[in-house]
């Protein structure tokens, strides 16, 4: 019985401890301390959610897979109702809301808005309230090894911190053009949350580079017509307009992400069009909400970060305050897409059909150079002015496809199947050897950028050929139908013309090269025999000869051209292995 009453007396002197730990732990944040100057170092961010969710029950932190770094990637997670399971985030019927951080780390504002974020919500009752519905989920930093590579000059144009990270991760990519092509550890860790989380709404925090304005923070949200139909009306005529006058309620200006180069604003510009490699772009493939923060470079640090952070409050409001519309429309996108029957794959902004609003800017001059002998564009803040100017946030289909009712990919590319494992797509294997009739598509033309871009020469105008063919498939060969969550991330990547294509990433490039070829002196031989067997081609090699001046002169393209037309020709020569049922 003494025993059992020194046990006991020894717990609730533990209790009591944790308690007074929990009571007198301190979360001030080295923003804080440094009163909005500095943002801390990779570990001290990690090591600060350790102990919001070692001291908060509302707080988990999780870890999945491995960056580039050599370090896992982390989700903190704040759940009203206490401790999350990592395998049950998706199914929880509340708002799910995920942010990213640091993707770009020497644009650290969201790594502190975020830090002070959380801190407040498990030490506000009210706050607490208002967000028992959400479950809240964010990336600390994306980019980590760009986090440990710190310095302080890198950001020649940003205004503070101190000290940041690089732009570059551990192998030198601009994660924020990986989410299709995945090159790296950072973007399949990325993935794995993502699909984990399956966010209602999106968040990606930047800093702006560019022009000069008098706002300290603009918005960026996925183009809407790219969103489409019943999502990217919500989003344009119910999200943005909310977000603009929450936060106007707060004394916050905001204005569209001011997509200007070599120009003023003053003269209009074009909405960012969010392609598919960069995170929202990426997002949107999964019929999620996406936006991208981006405060002004040239504003204090302090006004950054705490702009950031009351526009992260407003985007949970309207998340709560619209929950059942953003799940119902979520849930009825696929069908709706695959209801129109096509889907399309490249956007022109609609020049004659503007929106209009009052921006506040500066007025530009160009002035003569102090540095060099020419001319540099110089913002007079001691000028600012209200004007309305043209914002061209409407996009035109130039290009559309129709959607089949299934894709098949060879299983030799394997590197194509990886991806879609990593992002949930949902597909069957052939069990037998079969011949089946599908569309297949020869690249007919396309371009090359001349210097590398992200690790690769990346394709872009690519268009193809399109035939009917009867094809030998095999045991084991991809079977990937469309009818599913992750149906536009399959038409974005497996369709060679759309812009980030696993085509124009040069997944395809072997396809491009032939083989086989003919000697010349031999061939000359075969040719001869195959036209006078074949008389329409020979005709047609005529006709071709008589219109074509450079074609005429050229021996060796006219032996090619016949080449092509014979059974000797490899049927593999620019033909996609990714075929179409309908």
């Amino acid at each position: 019985m003494y025993k059992h009453i020194i046990l006991l007396f020894f717990f609730l002197l533990m209790l009591s401890c944790e308690q007074t730990n929990t009571n007198k732990k301190d979360f001030t944040t080295l923003f804080e301390a440094s009163k909005g100057t500095e943002t801390p170092t990779y570990s001290e961010v990690i090591t600060y959610y350790k102990d919001l969710a070692n001291t908060y029950s509302e707080i988990s932190l999780f870890e999945f897979g491995e960056t580039d770094s050599g370090n896992p990637l982390h989700l903190v997670v704040y759940n009203a109702e206490g401790n999350s399971k990592k395998n049950n985030i998706k199914e929880s019927k509340k708002n799910r809301i995920l942010i990213n951080n640091g993707i770009h780390p020497g644009e650290s504002d969201g790594i502190d808005a975020s830090m002070l974020l959380l801190r407040d919500i498990v030490q506000n009752d009210s706050l607490q309230k208002a967000y028992k519905n959400t479950v809240l989920c964010i990336i600390p930093i994306y980019n980590i090894g760009g986090a440990l590579n710190r310095n302080s000059h890198t950001r020649a144009n940003q205004n503070g911190p101190k000290e940041y990270g690089f732009r570059g991760n551990s192998r030198n990519y601009d994660l924020n053009r990986d989410f299709i092509k995945q090159d790296t550890k950072n973007a399949k860790a990325f993935a794995e949350i993502f699909h984990t989380v399956n966010p209602d709404v999106f968040i990606d925090n930047h800093v702006s580079n560019g022009a000069d304005y008098q706002y300290a923070i603009t918005h960026l949200f996925t183009q809407h017509n790219k969103l489409g139909g019943k999502l990217g009306n919500f989003l344009e005529t119910k999200m943005r307009p909310y977000l603009e006058a929450s936060l106007a309620k707060k004394g916050i200006p905001i204005t569209p992400y001011v997509n200007v180069w070599r120009s003023t604003p003053d003269k209009g510009w074009s909405q960012f069009m969010d392609s598919p490699r960069y995170s929202t772009g990426y997002t949107t493939l999964f019929n999620t909400f996406g936006m991208m923060v981006e405060t002004h470079m040239l504003k204090p640090y302090k006004t950054r970060v705490e702009q950031t952070y009351e526009l992260m409050l407003s985007m949970f409001d309207f998340t709560a305050q619209n929950s059942a519309t953003i799940k119902e429309l979520r849930k009825n996108a696929v069908q709706d897409i695959l209801a129109k029957k096509t889907y399309p794959i490249h956007y022109k902004s609609d020049l004659e059909n503007p929106s209009k609003f009052n921006f506040k800017g500066y007025e530009g001059t160009y002035i003569n150079s102090k540095v060099t002998n020419g001319k540099r564009l110089f913002y007079d803040k001691s000028k600012p002015y209200e004007k309305t100017v043209n914002y061209y946030n409407n996009f035109t289909v130039t290009k559309e496809i129709e959607i089949p009712k299934a894709y098949i990919i060879p299983k030799g590319w394997h590197r194509i199947i990886k991806r879609l494992q990593t992002n949930n797509i949902a597909f069957r294997i052939l069990k037998n050897d079969t011949i089946l009739n599908v569309e297949t598509n020869h690249i007919e033309n396309f371009n090359t950028v001349k210097s590398p871009f992200e690790g690769h020469y990346l394709h872009y105008n690519t268009t193809v050929t399109k035939t009917v063919s009867k094809i030998q498939f095999v045991k084991g060969d991809y079977l990937i139908p469309t009818n599913q969550n992750g149906i536009r991330y399959i038409l974005e990547t497996l369709e060679a013309e759309a812009v980030d294509s696993f085509f124009n990433w040069n997944f395809f490039d072997t396809t491009l090269q032939r083989k086989e070829g003919f000697s010349a002196y031999v061939f000359e031989d075969i040719a001869e025999d195959f036209l006078t067997k074949n008389p329409i081609i020979k005709a047609k090699l005529t006709v071709k000869i008589k219109a074509d001046t450079s074609f005429a002169k050229n021996p060796r393209a006219q032996l090619n051209w016949i080449f092509k037309q014979t059974p000797h020709y490899e049927k593999a020569h620019l033909r996609l292995p990714v075929y179409k049922l309908f």
